[in-house]
């Protein structure tokens, strides 16, 4: 009954962590503060730091994600051996693979397992678009500052 109780939790985590992300990725998309911000200016340092910020939340809460899900048997393999480690040493392995997902196609030296792989491809191609939709705003808001 234990096991199935620590699967409930760590279900939740993942659930929770998502939310907050697509939380924030909405607000960045959406974000009224953000046109305010731009008005002002062609770039603003706060939509950059909204912008870095973003990306950090993404990438630790996807870290959390491969965390938590390998404690459910869903592991990051390292160089084809898998890695064994204390709970800091396993979130920095997980926050690192993340990161390298996100902002590369990955180097290769950590390869998810099971669901972890589809789970990295949802993370890529969120690491593709961020940028696009930061060129897009720039873009949109350059076009609205030529009509006015």
């Amino acid at each position: 009954m234990k096991w199935r109780d620590s699967a409930m939790i760590a279900w939740v985590l993942v659930g929770c962590v998502i939310f907050v992300m697509g939380r924030s990725l909405v607000d960045f998309i959406y974000a009224g503060k953000m046109q305010l911000y731009m008005r002002r200016s062609g770039f603003s340092l706060e939509f950059f730091y909204m912008l870095l910020l973003i990306y950090g939340i993404v990438i630790i809460g996807f870290g959390l994600i491969y965390f938590v899900l390998s404690m459910q048997n869903m592991v990051l393999v390292e160089n084809g051996e898998l890695r064994q480690g204390g709970v800091l040493d396993s979130i920095g392995h997980a926050v690192y693979f993340s990161g390298v997902t996100m902002l590369t196609i990955g180097y290769g030296d950590i390869t998810p397992v099971g669901i972890g792989r589809f789970i990295a491809l949802i993370q890529a191609l969120i690491g593709y678009i961020l940028p696009t939709a930061f060129v897009l705003r720039l873009v949109q808001h350059q076009d609205q500052s030529r009509d006015q």
